[in-house]
């Protein structure tokens, strides 16, 4: 296995920088069940990369083996929207995500292991993870039990972020996302104009947005197949960078609300309160995680992934401690 921590550190020096998992081919069974007690395997783990990353980069190979380190036995599936990896990294700049999001939920209930498992756990890097959360609320099948994210942009975001000195790719891209966000080409062709919020254009954002507004459910008409589908996870972690410069803002990662220099927690917002999506449920529960972890975006450990892990994913039927820090202790009077 390549030393994880130094491919994730070089991966980390771009700012499209994100972890990418190589392709990981499939046992020789065609089902889920390999041993006499099915309780006894872990779930396969499906993981989505973010912009900029291919699904056959070595960075996420590496995170896969480690998944099957910590958890022998561990089919590992990565999300891919083109078997060329050249177009799987393009398709992470150009698409509707909504689209995008139909075709992996096509994918993962017609795979021949992924559809007979019981459950599966999902590793959202970047803008992955909404996307994750994205088929979660849609179709979520196979169930997913625990969702893990880093560094995602469940609130959106408010900037572009640069791109790199050559990446004429992602230069590409964001000259249409400044020319004009909210056209319905835009709208419809850009991935990370679909996740764009700005609170000083929140009219706009509300009526044009294709894909951010509906599974943040926060149009007017609320879409209650998205609450049932994401209350029914077992643990829902989100992490946040905290030197995180590539990811404006980097509270977007925990749901919260930044206009200017004001921060609004999640807690204290009316997706939360009103429970438009289930967070509330799911932090009642104790299924709700906020977790920080130091350095820039994408800048993960083997030791950091390696936890996440082992208190995350596994077998099915495992317990998860429900320790909580003092800061996002679950408020008595909710």
């Amino acid at each position: 296995m390549a030393p994880l921590t130094s491919i994730l550190s070089f991966l980390a020096i771009s700012p499209l920088a994100l972890a990418a998992i190589g392709p990981i081919h499939p046992p020789s069974h065609n089902n889920y069940v390999t041993k006499k007690d099915s309780e006894e395997n872990p779930l396969p783990l499906v993981i989505w990369h973010g912009l900029g990353d291919n699904y056959a980069a070595d960075g996420l190979a590496s995170v896969a083996d480690l998944a099957e380190i910590t958890h022998p036995g561990t089919f590992t599936y990565i999300i891919r929207l083109a078997d060329d990896p050249s177009a799987d990294r393009t398709a992470t700049f150009f698409g509707n995500v909504t689209q995008q999001i139909d075709q992996v939920c096509a994918d993962l209930a017609s795979h021949q292991i992924l559809s007979t498992a019981p459950a599966v756990d999902a590793l959202g890097f970047s803008q992955g993870g909404q996307f994750l959360r994205g088929y979660i609320e849609r179709c979520n099948n196979p169930p997913v039990r625990s969702l893990v994210t880093f560094g995602s942009q469940h609130n959106g975001i408010s900037e572009f972020q640069q791109c790199g000195a050559t990446d004429w790719l992602c230069k590409g891209a964001q000259g249409l996302l400044r020319s004009n966000t909210w056209s319905s080409f835009i709208q419809n062709k850009l991935v990370p104009a679909q996740y764009f919020r700005d609170p000083n254009q929140l009219d706009d954002y509300l009526e044009y947005s294709n894909f951010l507004a509906d599974i943040n459910n926060e149009r007017k008409v609320k879409n209650e197949k998205y609450k049932e589908n994401l209350e029914k996870l077992e643990r829902f972690v989100m992490y946040l960078f905290e030197d995180d410069t590539t990811v404006i803002p980097k509270e977007t990662g925990w749901f919260a609300e930044v206009n200017g220099t004001d921060v609004t927690l999640l807690r204290d917002r009316e997706i939360y309160k009103e429970d438009w999506l289930g967070l509330k449920a799911l932090d009642k529960k104790g299924a709700l995680k906020f977790e920080v972890t130091e350095g820039g975006h994408m800048e993960l450990s083997e030791k950091l992934l390696k936890k996440v892990f082992e208190a995350n994913f596994g077998t099915l039927g495992r317990t998860f401690g429900e320790s909580k820090s003092e800061e996002f202790a679950v408020r008595e009077d909710l």
